[in-house]
């Protein structure tokens, strides 16, 4: 037996919202779309891990979600133009990432990262 995937499911009755933040700024691959259930992610590139927290590390809250990015400025620049607005850093943090956190259009806590 292996894990082959490990999805975040968020429950919203505002499934097409999804596009402009997971689609249209972070650039994933609409993979599935039933209507009523639509996944986003890039057939290549994901790998299976799921965390656990007691905290979001520098005294953050725990993030819904955390999206490793290849360049963290760039998708920094296009949440601030699509209107979504930054909780917290950017940051360099002491255990080697660069990150700052952002709500999605579902109000999930989003921990956008580069290592």
């Amino acid at each position: 037996m292996a894990v082959k995937r490990i999805m975040a499911n968020i429950e919203t009755g505002r499934i097409a919202e999804a596009k402009r933040f997971y689609q249209d700024v972070l650039g994933l691959e609409l993979l599935m779309d039933h209507g009523w259930f639509a996944t986003y992610g890039s057939a290549e590139t994901m790998q299976v891990q799921i965390s656990f927290a007691e905290e979001g590390g520098s005294g953050t809250p725990v993030p819904d979600l955390s999206i490793e990015v290849d360049d963290v400025e760039a998708v920094l620049a296009d949440m601030k133009n699509a209107g979504f607005p930054v909780e917290y850093g950017p940051v360099d943090e002491p255990w080697g990432v660069r990150r700052f956190f952002v709500r999605d259009p579902f109000g999930k806590l989003v921990n956008i990262l580069m290592h």
